[in-house]
């Protein structure tokens, strides 16, 4: 395994995480308390020190969990959350979005409840989740600089997700150095890692980004085959049919990257999003140990070369050569799609899903 800073903050963490929505929450299988800190455990075995989790998942189960499992090991880990949802006056609506609160005040209180619930004396990354671009007003800068100052958080950051907004978000956290932007980004969805890849390099900014989803939700590690079925809460399940069709289709185009016993389609969807610079880390979406074994090797498999980079951005740009639309609107907007006319992209809207549940 190896490791990269975090900005400019001093802190590392391993090229491949854990993401922690998959303890303490349903949305990717049940499991039990004591399955989660078996995983957790595997995964330090595996090499992996970056743990990134948020204060909504489970309404704080998952932090309780996170904590429980890394207490022993708090000095050789790096611990991530987020916070910015008001679970606390509000129920969770199957996988709705929660009402926001994002302010000076807000940051500080459930800064604190994230440590009482980590068992933590500070944090190492704390991400604003999907915060709106006019939310982050002065004061909550002013808070999150403060915490900093009193050392109960390490570095800043700022979890997107597309279908809530992005574009001027992201932009903002990297011209305002964050340490971190968390995104989702794969080899289907490039079109966001790509923007902010080129804002770094204009502004000049030291901001990390943080790749999440780099499977596409099970197609680019093959764990969602066409013939599989989902079941009724699984959180994959709420995609148009066309999404997955296509997908299976781009999947083909993408073979050349295996290498047989060096390097599977797994580890090279990993391996992408680590050959370039501003990358610090990559968190798929463990289910079992053995995903956790077989991508967090990818951090040493052979790193993709300069040819193989390319012709990935070229097939992005061709679409694939599939000449139909996904039925994803992974491209909506906080600020009325302004921006993303700006950018040149197009904006549509899905019908229709896999799973009605």
């Amino acid at each position: 395994m190896h490791y990269r800073e975090l900005g400019s903050s001093g802190v590392d963490v391993s090229e491949v995480g854990f993401g922690a929505w998959v303890v303490g929450t349903d949305w990717w299988g049940d499991r039990s308390d004591e399955d989660s800190i078996e995983m957790i455990h595997h995964a330090i075995d595996q090499g992996i020190n970056f743990f990134d989790t948020g204060d909504v998942y489970g309404m704080g189960h998952s932090e309780e969990v996170v904590g429980e499992a890394l207490a022993e090991y708090r000095d050789e880990v790096t611990v991530a959350t987020k916070i910015g949802y008001d679970f606390y006056n509000n129920p969770q609506a199957g996988h709705g979005e929660l009402p926001k609160e994002i302010t000076g005040e807000w940051v500080r209180e459930a800064t604190e409840k994230s440590l009482e619930r980590l068992d933590m004396e500070y944090i190492d990354l704390l991400q604003l989740h999907n915060a709106n671009v006019d939310e982050v007003t002065p004061d909550v800068l002013e808070a999150l600089d403060e915490l900093k100052e009193e050392g109960l958080i390490k570095a800043t950051g700022w979890a997107l997700g597309p279908s809530i907004g992005w574009l001027a978000e992201g932009d903002m956290a990297i011209t305002e150095e964050f340490d971190a932007l968390q995104i989702v980004w794969n080899m289907f969805e490039q079109d966001v890692g790509n923007h902010f890849l080129d804002t770094i390099e204009e502004t000049g900014s030291s901001t990390s980004l943080i790749g999440r989803v780099p499977h596409s939700s099970g197609l680019l590690n093959e764990q969602v085959r066409p013939e599989t079925e989902l079941g009724a809460g699984d959180h994959r399940g709420f995609r148009p049919d066309e999404w997955y069709e296509t997908g299976w289709e781009k999947l083909e185009t993408l073979r050349f990257l295996e290498q047989d016993g060096e390097r599977t389609m797994a580890q090279a969807s990993i391996a992408f999003l680590l050959g370039f610079d501003a990358t610090a880390a990559v968190t798929p979406t463990f289910r079992t140990k053995d995903d956790i074994t077989e991508w967090a090797a990818a951090s040493d498999v052979p790193k993709l070369s300069d040819e193989e980079m390319e012709r990935v951005l070229d097939l992005y740009d061709e679409n694939f050569g599939i000449d139909r639309f996904d039925g994803m609107d992974s491209l909506r907007s906080s600020v009325g799609g302004d921006d993303i006319r700006d950018a040149g992209l197009d904006k549509h809207v899905a019908k229709g899903a896999r799973n009605e549940a």
